[in-house]
């Protein structure tokens, strides 16, 4: 009977070790495949613009830069539509695991003021990663206007209440918003042109239809170098290398006017902290290879960089910086 009851007890020590075995081993594999290292597999980044545009070509040097640093492809999806609305959602609503990404853009922080409905929350459903670069705004004017700086314009325009256009590629952009913001700094009253985009007003400037425009630097640089166009101020808080010549707001005694467009990676909020750090820390090492620095060269831009965390603060206080000049200017894109 003594044998019996031992042999049942070491049977019973053989079961339990065999089960803590197969559990030892299945926690092992359960362990393993959460800790397979991201990405496993082709990650998309949506671009809420048609190919072609500033945002596209940055979104591809960017794509192409991470596929060589983190082994899988970097996929790019353009998904336009609603002023970046559409794109934007749709990584908003994608499962926050990394695989969907998105190349975010001033519109990012002004379309919450612009819109009645907007489909996410910005700051609620995006989580920043990387800043990756800005090019900053330009006044520029038709040749024949007679003024040859900021503080010249400003003396014409209160000389001649709204008789001063200036063209936008539409109501909301940055390029309309730039121009209400120059006209409360300075106490004037200039006549907004609304265009169907920029290219539009690009010819009727330099045919002398409108008389300015604010537009990122990277579009107007060549007719500024061909004598097109002549350039009044740069709005950066320093002259920009390309432009040396050229004075910039602050200089003309308006230190807080300040309007660039930048561009950054951004995902949906509740991805993985040491994801987001992974992301941010090859996207900013990106940054200093030639091939980026080439591409933001070219465009004349300037890489930035940073934590995740300075590109929040940074996109809070964009998107808080232009809610009141958009309630001001009465834009509505609904």
């Amino acid at each position: 009977m003594a044998a019996r009851s031992i042999w049942f007890e070491q049977r019973s020590r053989a079961v339990a070790l065999r089960a803590a075995c197969i559990a030892a081993a299945a926690a092992t594999f359960a362990n393993g495949a959460i800790a397979q290292p991201y990405p496993t597999k082709p990650v998309r980044l949506v671009v809420p613009y048609a190919p072609g545009g500033a945002v596209d070509i940055i979104a591809r040097a960017t794509g192409q830069e991470l596929t060589k640093r983190l082994g899988q492809q970097i996929i790019v999806d353009n998904r336009t539509g609603a002023g970046g609305n559409i794109g934007s959602d749709t990584v908003a609503k994608s499962p926050p695991d990394g695989y969907t990404l998105l190349m975010a853009s001033p519109a990012n922080t002004i379309n919450s003021s612009l819109y009645t409905k907007m489909p996410y929350d910005p700051l609620r459903d995006l989580v920043p990663i990387a800043l990756i670069g800005s090019v900053p705004s330009v006044m520029v004017a038709n040749p024949s206007l007679p003024v040859k700086d900021i503080k010249q314009l400003i003396a014409l325009a209160k000389a001649k209440p709204g008789a001063l256009t200036y063209g936008s590629g539409g109501s909301g952009t940055t390029e309309h918003l730039a121009g209400e913001m120059f006209k409360s700094f300075a106490g004037i009253d200039l006549l907004h042109v609304p265009y169907k985009g920029g290219a539009q007003v690009m010819i009727d400037l330099m045919g002398g239809q409108v008389a300015l425009m604010f537009s990122n630097q990277l579009g107007v640089l060549p007719h500024i170098k061909g004598g097109k166009l002549k350039a009044l101020g740069v709005a950066s808080a320093g002259r920009s290398a390309a432009l040396p010549d050229v004075p910039t707001f602050a200089e003309a005694g308006f230190p807080d006017f300040k309007v660039s467009v930048w561009w950054g990676v951004m995902g949906p909020a509740g991805m993985p902290k040491e994801i987001v750090i992974q992301l941010n820390r090859e996207i900013v090492a990106g940054l200093s290879s030639p091939e980026m620095k080439g591409r933001l060269q070219t465009m004349s831009a300037q890489p930035i960089g940073g934590t995740p965390e300075q590109f929040a603060a940074f996109f809070a206080a964009e998107t808080k910086r232009w809610a009141p000049i958009v309630k001001a200017s009465g834009a509505k894109a609904d």
